[in-house]
């Protein structure tokens, strides 16, 4: 692991990894789609619009997963000051505020027909929304302050400090007495779903994830290639900068 505090080592890890994650990703949403819409039945009570639970739990799933990526990668900048970290904590932000996004969105579509309104405040869509703000609010920090050290530290403070939604969103519906139904995959006595709707689920989680590996990795990369450019600006600007006198002896 210790590999990946080089940033030219992630560049070569990422080159090599984009491509088969993508692969993986798009095969595997390939199946997943056609299970969903040609082998997944209908639900007895919901009809067709269950479908929509094929899009909406693996982006709540990625939704939560991208925080913790952040979280960890925020470990590593304050404790451990790993050069790759705060890159790869600010490239996780858009992507797990998009995947939350999907996941409210489809949420509403889903809610709609099955609860008669788009919106309850509901605690597991609350936190949520939540999450959704929080990603928000961590994006608009690195945009505000200038400094890449400063806004790498403020961040991960902020990052850790938000860590405590994400147990929250996971237990609300066992905490309180809510609309949203509880966990049906993951459960001690086993999943309370059939394996034909189990299944393209499973697949749809699994490329959505492989999805997101293969963004997180480009936007890390980019990132990191961001970084170097602004570096050589910098120092090329100092030595425009420099009496020319100055820039003769350092020729020489």
């Amino acid at each position: 692991m210790l590999r990946f505090a080089n940033p030219s080592f992630v560049l070569r890890f990422a080159a090599r990894a984009i491509p088969i994650f993508g692969a993986l990703a798009a095969l595997l949403l390939a199946v997943g789609l056609y299970l969903v819409f040609f082998v997944a039945p209908a639900d007895y009570q919901q009809g067709e619009t269950v479908r929509i639970m094929y899009i909406h739990v693996p982006a709540a799933w990625l939704g939560m997963f991208a925080y913790m990526v952040m979280a960890s990668a925020a470990l590593g900048t304050l404790v451990w000051r790993h050069p790759v970290a705060d890159a790869a904590q600010k490239s996780a932000a858009p992507l797990g505020a998009m995947f939350t996004f999907v996941c409210l969105v489809t949420g509403s579509l889903w809610g709609k027909p099955m609860w008669g309104t788009y919106w309850v405040w509901d605690a597991r869509l609350t936190s949520m929304l939540v999450l959704l703000l929080i990603y928000l609010a961590l994006i608009a920090l690195w945009n505000t302050i200038e400094e890449p050290q400063r806004a790498a530290k403020a961040a991960a403070v902020m990052t850790l400090v938000g860590l405590v939604n994400i147990p929250i969103i996971k237990f609300s519906v066992d905490w309180w007495n809510t609309l949203h139904q509880p966990a049906s995959v993951f459960k001690t006595s086993g999943p309370a779903i059939y394996g034909s709707m189990l299944w393209p689920l499973l697949i749809m989680a699994v490329g959505a994830t492989f999805l997101f590996l293969a963004l997180h990795l480009m936007s890390i990369r980019n990132e990191i290639l961001r970084r170097r450019l602004d570096r050589l600006t910098r120092l090329a600007a100092s030595a425009n900068d420099m009496p020319r006198t100055a820039r003769f002896e350092a020729a020489q």
